[in-house]
């Protein structure tokens, strides 16, 4: 579950690291090896939640039977999910020292599910003009609506298990919310970014982004309650550039 604190960054130099990162297929974004890499370097790291992790809200389904079931427990908003010590669902995406690009979007559509009344992921990146694929997997409605601000918005109704929507954004813009007009605590996140190079945070508060020539970076961390956090990685030929982020409660 998720929040904000100071960021201590670790620079280190290795010899070798795979070849993708978000939509070039070697992070933890859910692309695919689609895009080019520009070098072999890797971008790895981890996101750190220090402290107590503030309790999440619990969410009433007691009207949603079929969604109540997907937990096993009482459901929560997963809005800062820490495990032993390190957070997920934090957006990590490279901001400057890159080559100018153009950068293809992928032609696969990326995916997020409406599962047991929540988006899964919570989180996730996309390349300006790739298409996004929204699913309602439960045997209910779900009303979609995005409020961005550099985009178009859109509200798309999604009454029946199996539906879903395409839609594609054409700026990049960090972050696009993602709402359910019928169900009120579903929140999501969808970075929209110019280039491959991104990835999120899995349960284990770590990610790669893979695929970079030899340079020096700036890396941004965000949080959707947490805040955002940046940190320099230099990476050497055919080298790679590991750092840490730090929240806390």
């Amino acid at each position: 579950m998720r929040r904000l604190v100071a960021s201590a960054v670790v620079i280190m130099l290795a010899c070798g690291g795979d070849s993708g990162g978000g939509d070039t297929g070697g992070g933890t974004a859910g692309g695919e090896a689609t895009v080019a890499p520009l070098g072999s370097g890797t971008i790895t790291g981890v996101v750190n939640f220090t402290g107590t992790p503030p309790a999440n809200p619990s969410i009433d389904m007691s009207e949603e039977p079929a969604c109540a079931e997907h937990w096993a427990n009482a459901a929560v908003d997963p809005v800062v999910s820490v495990q032993d010590g390190k957070l997920a669902n934090v957006f990590i995406h490279v901001t400057a020292g890159l080559p100018a690009g153009p950068y293809p979007p992928p032609a696969t559509e990326a995916e997020i599910d409406q599962l047991g009344c929540l988006y899964s992921p919570r989180v996730i990146g996309v390349m300006v003009g790739r298409p996004l694929k929204i699913v309602n997997s439960d045997p209910l409605l779900h009303n979609v609506k995005a409020t961005p601000t550099e985009n178009r918005g859109f509200n798309r109704s999604q009454p029946r298990e199996g539906m879903s929507t395409t839609v594609t954004f054409n700026k990049p813009e960090v972050m696009v919310p993602l709402e359910c007009n019928v169900h009120g605590w579903m929140k999501g996140f969808v970075a929209v970014v110019p280039d491959p190079y991104f990835a999120t945070t899995g349960a284990d508060g770590t990610f790669s982004i893979g695929g970079l020539p030899p340079g020096t970076y700036t890396i941004e961390a965000w949080h959707e309650t947490l805040g955002t956090q940046t940190a320099e990685v230099t990476i050497a030929e055919d080298g790679s550039g590991s750092v840490e982020f730090t929240y806390g409660g």
